[in-house]
């Protein structure tokens, strides 16, 4: 399996783990100029963009989200909410869902 279809699987795995939790997927895998997020999700007046990282452990997963990064995810964002208005009126929050073989999703609110 390719680093690109393991990446598509976490996210898929990602996305179900957080409808489990009660959240509306909004989009996933959504792709500007500015950058990629890969979940877009909306639960209690919060609007969520949600970085997923797969590792060996779920610190390693959450260590690779780095400043450049979460740079383009905030620039995807604010590109993402200009084009959907309709969800300026919610809070918006930057999380991140890090994944590690045989261990359960850890999700993790206001990551950055």
């Amino acid at each position: 399996m390719t680093n690109h279809q393991k990446g598509q699987r976490a996210e898929t795995v990602a996305a179900l783990f957080l409808r489990v939790k009660g959240y509306k997927i909004l989009e996933r895998r959504f792709k500007c100029h500015a950058g990629e997020i890969d979940i877009i999700a909306l639960r209690y007046g919060v609007v969520a963009f949600i970085e997923v990282k797969m590792r060996k452990t779920r610190e390693d997963a959450a260590e690779a989200i780095h400043a450049i990064n979460q740079s383009r995810v905030r620039r995807a964002a604010e590109l993402y909410l200009s084009r959907h208005t309709e969800y300026t009126v919610f809070e918006t929050r930057f999380d991140a869902l890090v994944m590690a073989p045989g261990k359960l999703p850890q999700h993790i609110e206001n990551a950055f």
